[in-house]
């Protein structure tokens, strides 16, 4: 391939972003160039003297903070109309180790994925919290169920993507993209695979985990919109039937007794059961509904796809790695922070 363009979403890291630098690759096996680019988020120290200091090729100011997620869409934007053909997502804090990017890169050079993400070892962790562990592995389940795909740690942004791969990415998450591109990989039958990878030191904390309560809530946030927007059907139905289930058993409580000729005394059960009854109905077309507006959005999505084709000037059918079909993987299984 001939361009390899690494990427670094950045908020304030003057403190840790020449480190992270320092080990990038100028040279990876299968690419011809590899160029740097750094996404300055708004910051407000020399974030971006830095950058130009050690050499980095492209960077792109946002006007103010825009948020990791939106940091990185401008970035894979910015690197397909760069003619990037593969790119690589990096933290600037240096959590992920740069000399695993060959091995990150290797799936996609011998055409078996288009989306590679970063296996940490996450038990391993030193400074990362039981909590926090479990809440990783967690998030990894709950991307597992909504997008029918098998990758180790969700959560990493340590991932490399084929161009053919980042035209289709769109993401709604102000908070974060890790898990939500996942998903959609799974869902647009976007080859990928996950690799182990390995990480370096601590060097600061989380600007993601700011407080164990913070990141739990966020997290649970994050969990309701995947399934609200990409599994909506699904997430209603199940809530229906949650709701549905005590009305059923409270009528067939009432009728027990009405049976048993001491139906006089449970009205009270009869009319709880159909107020759970009807919202549970309720709830059931809200699934429907919001199936039938995915449908649009996902229409909408389509257009943007071959808009920006247009613009890159690629042809508008869809453009993916000649014989990629021979992956062998079962159906809707392809397994795969800053």
């Amino acid at each position: 391939m001939h361009k390899l363009i690494i990427q670094i979403p950045c908020l304030n890291e003057e403190g840790t972003l020449a480190i992270t630098l320092a080990d990038l690759p100028r040279q990876v096996e299968g690419f011809e160039t590899v160029e740097w680019m750094v996404i300055d988020d708004g910051s407000t120290d020399r974030t971006v003297e830095v950058a130009r200091e050690n050499g980095v090729d492209h960077i792109v100011s946002l006007p103010h903070n825009q948020g990791l997620a939106k940091a990185f869409m401008t970035g894979i934007e910015t690197a397909l109309k760069l003619g990037a053909d593969v790119i690589i997502n990096t933290d600037a804090d240096n959590q992920y180790d740069a000399s695993c990017i060959p091995d990150l890169v290797r799936p996609i050079l011998e055409k078996r994925a288009l989306i590679v993400v970063g296996a940490r070892p996450i038990s391993d962790i030193e400074h990362f919290s039981l909590i926090k562990k479990f809440l990783q592995k967690f998030g990894s389940w709950v991307v597992k169920i909504a997008s029918d795909t098998e990758v180790a740690d969700a959560p990493s942004g340590f991932r490399a993507i084929h161009r053919d791969a980042a035209i289709r990415l769109n993401v709604f998450n102000p908070y974060t993209y890790t898990l939500e591109t996942i998903i959609q990989a799974g869902r647009k039958n976007i080859p990928i695979t996950s690799v182990p990878i390995q990480v370096n030191g601590d060097l600061r904390p989380s600007r993601l985990v700011k407080s164990i309560p913070s990141y739990v809530r966020r997290s649970l946030i994050t969990v309701v919109r995947i399934f609200i927007v990409y599994a909506p059907l699904r997430f209603f139905s199940v809530c229906a039937a949650i709701v549905a289930l005590p009305g059923l058993l409270m009528i067939a409580r009432f009728l027990y007794h009405y049976l048993m000729g001491d139906g006089s005394g449970n009205i009270q059960s009869l009319i709880l059961s159909g107020a759970l009854l009807a919202l549970a109905g309720i709830l059931a077309m809200s699934g429907i509904l919001a199936e039938l507006i995915a449908v649009n959005r996902q229409l909408l999505e389509e257009i943007k796809v071959r808009l920006l084709r247009q613009e890159l000037g690629e042809r508008t059918s869809p453009h993916i790695i000649p014989d990629v079909d021979h992956i062998m993987v079962k159906p809707k299984k392809i397994s795969g922070k800053r």
